[in-house]
């Protein structure tokens, strides 16, 4: 059989001639509440940029600044030659700001989860993944050559039972999203801290969508429990809330350096380049400047979430800047995304695998930068649309 036989999608090839095909849409401007994408003046509520700070002049000229004084780029791993005062210099003021011993930066949030959870746990040790968690933890599990165990999502009485089948001589590590990327509900922690106590398991956050919007002053997941302790690993990442590219791992310092010294992931890939480093510590300082900036950030996604029950639009419930809409079966779904883009609201279609073929959705997210006035615009458009379509 010819390996390239199988290179077809019909889903997509389906999407594309129906023309209804939902992705790499072109942006002309910054990741901005408006932008312009492909020529036209959209409402952004696809970002997850949720501090809004990718457009703020300070980050801007941090970046600037950084690439006249480092360069393009490092050339090179953080292990070898690519070590910058400015990656050490974000990794001491996010472990500061985390309340952790230490940290470690990764190239990319993907890469981060790949390499601590590689490098942590191992054949003969058990991961128990919640099973709406990120593709970059799954991956992470099967690189590690650990068992992987899905427990039901958020379903704490299915992830005891899960660990009580656990033989006592594995390693056990509870993996969770923070903030689940699609459905935007939080995971239940508190039950999961005690849960690992009660079996002998350490616990893993992915905060990707977290940090700079739950928690004080935008610290994450466990500080929202107030639960920084007994996390024993924070992950996350800077292309959302601080506004640039790369991942992180916080955790006890000789957690932290046994990482660096095995994890592949990390040892063989180019650092994060000079601008990317230098505008995501200029975000992290304006987040601790302003920590007002995630209560906004709650209060605009509260206003948008109580405006769309008002206007009758079925909504998955959550508590974040994540405001799933419910359209149900593919097709409807990616014909209400394009008609919304026409009109001017960019979201973003979560087809299957993501979701279940008969509950997609429309992923809508919201920044600290959004107005009442843009979002009321946009709810008009939406609620129109959804009419025509009688969702």
């Amino acid at each position: 059989m010819d390996l390239f036989s199988k290179c077809h999608n019909p889903i997509v090839e389906e999407a594309r001639a129906k023309n209804i095909y939902p992705y790499f849409h072109e942006l002309e401007s910054m990741q901005a509440p408006e932008v312009i994408m492909e020529g036209k003046r959209r409402i952004m509520l696809g970002s997850n940029g949720y501090l809004g700070l990718a457009t703020h002049p300070r980050v801007i000229e941090a970046g600037v600044e950084a690439i006249r004084k480092f360069g393009s780029g490092c050339a090179g791993s953080r292990f070898l030659n690519g070590t910058l005062v400015l990656h050490t210099q974000l990794e001491r003021e996010l472990a500061a700001f985390l309340g952790k011993e230490s940290v470690m930066t990764f190239s990319t949030g993907f890469q981060s989860n790949l390499g601590i959870i590689s490098a942590i746990a191992g054949r003969g040790d058990v991961i128990l993944c919640d099973r709406e968690n990120h593709a970059s933890i799954y991956d992470g599990c099967k690189l590690s050559y650990a068992e992987m165990v899905r427990f039901r999502h958020n379903d704490m009485e299915d992830l005891e039972k899960k660990l009580s089948n656990i033989p006592d001589k594995a390693g056990r590590l509870i993996v969770t999203d923070g903030v689940f990327s699609m459905g935007g509900d939080i995971c239940n922690l508190p039950e999961i801290v005690r849960l690992a106590k009660k079996y002998g398991a350490r616990v893993m956050v992915d905060d990707a969508h977290g940090l700079g919007v739950l928690g004080e002053g935008g610290k994450g997941t466990a500080d929202h429990f107030g639960l920084s302790d007994d996390v024993d690993i924070i992950m996350g990442t800077f292309s959302k809330s601080l506004a640039g590219i790369g991942g992180f791992m916080a955790a006890k310092e000789e957690i932290v350096d046994y990482v660096r010294h095995v994890s592949r992931p990390f040892i063989f890939c180019a650092s994060i380049p000079p601008a990317s480093c230098a505008t995501v510590i200029e975000a992290l300082h304006i987040l601790i400047e302003q920590p007002e900036l995630p209560k906004r950030l709650m209060e605009l996604s509260m206003y948008m979430r109580n405006n769309l029950k008002r206007e009758g639009i079925s909504i998955r419930e959550s508590t974040t800047p994540i405001i799933p809409l419910f359209t149900h079966d593919i097709e409807t779904t990616l014909r209400v995304g394009k008609v919304l883009f026409e009109r001017g609201v960019y979201v973003n279609p979560v087809l299957p695998p993501a979701v279940h073929p008969s509950e997609c959705l429309l992923r809508t997210s919201y920044m600290a930068t959004h107005t009442e006035a843009l979002l009321d615009e946009a709810l008009g458009i939406i609620k129109e649309v959804f009419t025509e379509y009688g969702i």
